[in-house]
This record gives structure tokens, C-alpha cells and sequence, in this order.
């Protein structure tokens, strides 16, 4: 049955204000944010607000923008904007998806750290991801089948990758799929033939090396001024303008100090 919207908005805003009664907040989705630089900041932000807690579920983007419409979480973390599906299914529901960049990232392409491979074309890129080049051979490598490894399908970096690297193609039928970035980056690692794609806090992984893409590194610089063609921002989703301690913990990430904290994880600062 299709709840009237302000029945279904009554009742997400019950919920919501029971999880702030609780003192507890509730955060899911981007492993490219929740792995790394949204625990970090959990701990910064209870040193000066002890009552609260925090429950982080870093699973993919998209069971942070879900949980959002479905009130199970006050901030659906995002590597990726929302989908038209899904901001439809939130207005059916009587939720108002509102997202607020949190910060700047760039999707580094990865390659084992004996790979003598330096850069790679965008062509190349998607040429590789896609399975239409199979072998190192055939981009200035040792010979060598090449093994990829991607997101799995619940990843914003996964639908993020194939819109800016791969016009929008499937991704080759061999390539393996990882829960996270740490994942990604541990096979490439491990494998000499491994190529993968990682979010810029875990480019200095062991084992592994950025290659340029079109001859540029994803830096501060070249993700802030677009020039690397696989910037992207990433998100705080929240239904409506973010309330109490939701609204608290997003200003924090924004503060001065928060930023700080994203540029020391990795992440490129919104100011």
C-alpha cells in the first residue's frame, strides 16, 4: 500500500528523532567514505560531544541512499549523486533526498608495484576495464594476462567508474569484484598482472602504484581543477535539511577541523 507522503515523512521524522533521543548516530553506505575518513571523524566529533555514538555501516552507496528513504539511517554516505529511480522511490515515500558534498576525490587507477607501466590513456583505461585489451603486451608491458578487479555492483565508485572511464560499458565478464577500496588495492598488491581503481585515501596501499591517466596523477591540484578526468565529489545524503545531531555531525565534517581531517585521510577539501 503507498503511504500518503506526509504520513510516510510523520513517520520518518518519528524515527529520526528516536534515533537522536537515543544519542546515537546512525551512518551507512560509501565504502570510499566509511572505511576510512567518516570513522575518523566520528572520533574527533565525540571528543567534544561525548554523548554521542555512532553506528557505521560502510556496505556501497547505495544501501546509504536506501537506508536514507527508508529511515533507517540519518546520513547515507555517497560516492556517487543519487539515481533518478532512487529519487523517485524517496518522493513515493514522502522523503526528500538532499545531498551535501562532503568532499573531492579522484578515482586512481592502481597497478602492481612491479608493473613497469607508468601511464595509460583514457582510451586504454577503458579499453582494459572493458576486456576489448587483455594482455600488458598490448599498452607497453610484459607480456602478461591482465586480471582486473573492480566495486562490486552496490558501489558508487563501481557506477561512478563505468560513467567517467568507460563510456558507459559493461565491464569485462573476467573482472573480480571487491566488497572495498582496501580489497582492490590487496589483490593488486598481490598480483603482478593486477590493474584496479581505488578512491584516493588508499593510493599508498603496499605493493601497489598510481599509473597518470592522459599523463596526470590524481592530486590536491589536478581533482580540484577537473583536470584529472576521474574527479568526482562525494556526498552526505539526508532527508531534508539534516536535524540535530545529524546536522551537527555534517557541519562538523565541513568545519575547518573536519576538512583538515579529509585532507589528511586523502580526500581533496570542499574550500
Amino acid at each position: 500500500m503507498k503511504l500518503n507522503p506526509l504520513i510516510a515523512g510523520a513517520m520518518a521524522f518519528a524515527l529520526s528523532a528516536s534515533f537522536a533521543n537515543a544519542g546515537k548516530l546512525v551512518i551507512k553506505g560509501s565504502d570510499t567514505l566509511g572505511a576510512k575518513l567518516v570513522p575518523q571523524l566520528s572520533e574527533s566529533f565525540k571528543a567534544s560531544s561525548p554523548g554521542t555514538s555512532f553506528e557505521i555501516a560502510a556496505e556501497g552507496s547505495t544501501t546509504g541512499i536506501a537506508a536514507v528513504i527508508d529511515g533507517t539511517a540519518h546520513i547515507g554516505m555517497s560516492s556517487r549523486r543519487a539515481k533518478t529511480t532512487e529519487s523517485s522511490l524517496a518522493t513515493s515515500k514522502g522523503v526528500t533526498l538532499k545531498a551535501t558534498i562532503v568532499a573531492y576525490d579522484g578515482i586512481g587507477i592502481i597497478v602492481n608495484g612491479q608493473n613497469p607501466i607508468k601511464g595509460l590513456t583514457k582510451k586504454q583505461v577503458e579499453q582494459i576495464f572493458a576486456g576489448d585489451v587483455t594482455d600488458w603486451s598490448a599498452v607497453g608491458g610484459k607480456p602478461g594476462k591482465i586480471s582486473i578487479y573492480t566495486r562490486n555492483t552496490s558501489s558508487g565508485t563501481y557506477s561512478d567508474f563505468k560513467e567517467l572511464a568507460m563510456q558507459k560499458r559493461d565491464y569485462a565478464g573476467s573482472s573480480q569484484k571487491m566488497a572495498g577500496n582496501e580489497q582492490i588495492a590487496a589483490e593488486v598488491g598481490k598480483n603482478p598482472n593486477g590493474i584496479g581503481y581505488v578512491g584516493m585515501a588508499y593510493l599508498k596501499a603496499s605493493g601497489i602504484k598510481t599509473v597518470a591517466v592522459d599523463g596526470s596523477l590524481p592530486t590536491a591540484a589536478t581533482v580540484r581543477g577537473k583536470s584529472y578526468p576521474f574527479s568526482r565529489p562525494t556526498f552526505y545524503y539526508t532527508n531534508g535539511e539534516a536535524q540535530g545531531e545529524a546536522k551537527s555531525f555534517l557541519d562538523f565534517t565541513l568545519s575547518e577541523k573536519g576538512q583538515s581531517i579529509a585532507t589528511q585521510v586523502g580526500f581533496v577539501a570542499v574550500k
